[in-house]
Formats: C-alpha cells, sequence, structure tokens
C-alpha cells in the first residue's frame, strides 16, 4: 500500500533519484535528523525504468568546462568508494581528437592536473599514432593530433549499478515503490504540501524530482517557465526554450566483448575519437560524412559486445508530446535508425581494422534514448517553492552519481560549491558556461 505521507519524497528511481535517496539517508543517520525510513521514492514504473536503464555507462571526466570538470572529479570518487554495488569498471577514459581540437583538449589536461585528476596528453599526429598502437596494434583513425588518456573513470553496467544503488538505499531503510504516477502538486503558502499521484495523495515535508527526460513534464506541473531570459556575454536572447530534444544514438555492436582487448590482453580504456577526416562505409566505400564526426566505444559484457555511440541530433519538436513520454513504444526505431548505424560501424572500422565488415554484426535493440537539454546543454541543480529540488542533469546524468550525494547535503542544510555554477539563474546572469569545438552538444 502506497504510504499517505512521507518527510522526503523522492520522484524518479533513476541514478539521480537512487543516488539521493541512499546519501540523503546516510546524512539524516550521521546527523541524527532521522534514517532512510524517512524517504520514499516513487516512479511511473520501476527502478531504472528511463534513461538510467539503458545508458551506456560512460564514466568520464572529459569536460571543457571547469566546473563540469570539478563536479565529475567528486563523481568518479563516489563510483570509486563502491565499484561493486555500482558494477563499476575503473578501465580509463581517452579522447582521441583533431587538430581543431587541440587548444581545448589541452585547456582540459592542464586544468585536470590542477585538480590533481590523473591523466596523460599526447601530442602531433605521429606521437598519437604510436601511443595508440602500443595498446591497439590495428589502430589506423586519421585526422587524430592528439591523445587524452584519463587514468581515472570507465564505465558501470546500467541496470545492476541500479539494482547495487536500490539495495544500497533499501539497506538503510528507503521505501522504493514503482507503478506510482505523479498528476498534480498541492501547497501550502509557497511551499509544496503534497504530490498527486494515480494512487493517492502523498503528503510531504521536502520534494526531490530526478525524472531524467521527463523534466519538462515536471517543470510545467511546478508552473516554472517554459521561455526564459539567457545573457551570453553582450547579447540578450527573450523567449528562450527552456527544454528542448536530443535523440541519443547509442548500439552494440554483436561481437565477443573480449575482441577489443589491448594488446597486452587487458580490458581497454574506453575509446571516445573526434576527428574532421571523411568517413567512407567500410562495405561500399560511399561518403558517409564529410563534417566533423565523434563516436565513444567500449567492450561490454553486460550488452554481449561492443557497445557505444555518437553524437545526438536535435529533435524538431516543442517538446510537448516527449514531455509526456519520451521514451513511448516508437522511441527505439525513431532514436537509432538505419544512418546511426551504418556511421557508427564504419566509424568503428575508420579507428580499427579488427571492425572491417562487421556491420552485419550490429544488434538492433533498445538504447540511447531522448534527452532534454537546457538553453546551454549544460545541467540546471536548483531549489524551487522553498521545499523542491530538481535534479535536470541535461543527459550528462548517468555518469554524475555524485550530484545525489550533493543534493542530499544541500537538503540537510550544506550548500555546496560545486553544485552553485548549476543554478537556474546563471541563464539571466549570463553566467554561462563555455562552449568547445567538440561534436558533441555538452562537451
Amino acid at each position: 500500500m502506497l504510504a499517505s505521507s512521507t518527510k522526503y519524497l523522492i520522484i524518479g528511481a533513476g541514478i539521480h533519484g537512487l543516488s539521493t535517496s541512499y546519501h540523503l539517508a546516510l546524512e539524516l543517520k550521521n546527523r541524527g535528523l532521522g534514517s532512510g525510513k524517512d524517504i520514499l521514492v516513487i516512479d511511473k514504473s520501476g527502478i531504472g525504468a528511463g534513461a538510467s536503464g539503458i545508458a551506456c555507462g560512460v564514466v568520464r571526466n572529459n569536460y571543457f568546462q571547469p566546473a563540469m570538470r570539478e563536479l565529475m572529479a567528486h563523481s568518479v570518487e563516489v563510483w570509486e568508494s563502491d565499484p561493486k554495488s555500482y558494477s563499476y569498471h575503473a578501465v580509463g577514459y581517452m579522447q582521441i581528437s583533431p587538430e581543431v581540437m587541440h587548444s581545448d583538449i589541452a585547456t582540459i589536461y592542464e586544468q585536470q592536473q590542477a585538480i590533481g585528476y590523473p591523466s596523460e596528453f599526447i601530442e602531433g599526429s605521429a606521437d598519437s599514432m604510436v601511443y595508440m598502437r602500443g595498446l591497439f596494434d590495428d589502430w589506423q583513425a586519421k585526422g587524430i593530433t592528439s591523445v587524452l588518456h584519463e587514468k581515472k573513470g570507465g564505465f558501470s553496467n546500467n541496470m545492476k549499478c541500479m539494482e547495487g544503488l536500490a539495495a544500497k538505499a533499501e539497506s538503510e531503510g528507503v521505501t522504493i515503490t514503482g507503478n506510482v504516477e505523479v498528476t498534480g502538486v498541492e501547497y501550502s503558502g509557497k511551499a509544496i504540501s503534497a504530490v498527486i499521484t494515480n494512487r493517492g495523495t502523498i503528503q510531504t515535508d521536502y520534494v526531490v524530482v530526478g525524472a531524467g527526460p521527463w523534466v519538462n513534464t515536471f517543470w510545467k506541473m511546478l508552473d516554472l517557465p517554459s521561455k526564459i531570459r539567457v545573457k551570453d556575454g553582450d547579447e540578450v536572447h527573450e523567449n528562450v526554450e527552456m527544454w528542448r530534444y536530443y535523440c541519443l544514438q547509442e548500439g552494440t555492436l554483436g561481437v565477443d566483448p573480449n575482441m577489443l582487448k589491448t594488446n597486452d590482453g587487458n580490458s581497454p580504456p574506453v575509446i571516445h575519437v573526434d576527428t574532421d577526416a571523411p568517413l567512407y562505409s567500410d562495405i561500399d566505400g560511399r561518403l558517409i560524412t564529410d563534417k566533423m564526426w565523434g563516436i565513444y566505444y567500449k567492450p561490454d559484457f553486460s550488452f554481449d559486445g561492443v557497445q557505444g555511440g555518437a553524437a545526438p541530433y536535435n529533435v524538431d519538436t516543442t517538446g510537448d508530446d516527449f514531455s509526456l513520454d519520451p521514451y513511448g513504444t516508437e522511441s527505439p526505431d525513431f532514436v537509432v535508425g538505419k544512418d546511426f548505424v551504418d556511421m557508427w560501424c564504419a566509424a568503428l572500422a575508420f579507428c580499427q581494422s579488427r571492425f572491417e565488415d562487421t556491420r552485419h554484426l550490429y544488434r538492433g535493440e533498445p538504447s540511447g534514448g531522448l534527452g532534454a537539454l537546457a538553453p546551454d546543454s549544460f545541467p540546471v541543480f536548483d531549489e524551487y517553492h522553498e521545499n523542491c529540488y530538481v535534479i535536470a542533469d541535461s543527459n550528462h546524468g548517468y555518469k554524475m552519481l555524485g550530484v545525489g550525494k550533493l543534493v542530499a547535503e544541500y537538503i540537510v542544510g550544506e550548500k555546496s560549491k560545486l553544485l552553485e555554477p548549476f543554478s537556474f539563474s546563471r541563464f539571466e546572469e549570463g553566467k554561462l558556461h563555455p562552449v568547445s569545438n567538440s561534436p558533441f552538444p555538452w562537451s
């Protein structure tokens, strides 16, 4: 039976909702303010039913933005705190780039060193090729002039992590209930006093929304602005859409994951390649693109293959339909189409000869998904109506396991310098995050 009241109500049983519930339970217990029994997590479907459950699971700190780097360094520490429960594989991460990105990546490397985040930077075409062939003797990617090798980071198996995180929360007394759809909120003064669901009204003292791509549904429910004012340098843009939708393109090549071992027989780091070299099909030689492109990939035994993705694409919509159900029945075909499959498989062969003529092994199963991005493509972490914290990750989500810990600390009164740069006020104040030359909108 669904509880009619709870001190803390968390909406969403994905990476953010579960992480917040677990860390909040610890904070309450350690500070003598309560326990996990004061926390209820509800979800429209169940644990990991949305974006978190089909995420690629890459954990990286390859960000051009200082605030993102510091936040991800914190999250990596949380991943490392319990790799077994989080199904976390600390194999590292590689950003392999063309000359147009050289200065950006050099800046990332310098600032990683400044915050003590271990990485190695290789510059120049010849040295980059030597370094990569030291790992993979079949490396053949063209147009590469730098390699940033992060020695931390890696990837996590999505549903195993969700189950492990849920178990950690439940062990602290947290209740997690599925098949509960939120339909509205009630107020007492400016604060939220209750949340209305399809299974009854829940009285609560504090609400956390961690709904991933469904953020626009709750944004409207909370009467927050659909269009905002954005100051960007000397320019001011009026009536900017708060949320826009992108399709994340990810998939799996059905090969033995051991196929991607390094020369010494070890598990490889996550590989991310951006290049402006033309991409041709390894099957029929046709030109796929002559514009800058990027892919990432890794061996993954949970997906039983080599799994990864490419740059997302903008969806031409106001978001009304997707705000209701971003993962509708049509989404797998809509998100990952033939163009992506041809491009990604050709790009794998572009990088390593072991992938040549493997296009026919691609498996058409749900991966990727739709994502709701803020105007600058970066997260919005903030409190509204005095007692409602919204975690809107702008599709940076899964890797940011540590955000839930910071939000939990905020709820019990500890302000966070790591969350502050992601406040909603940054848009009107002109405190936007810098933009890099990457083909990915959030790098």
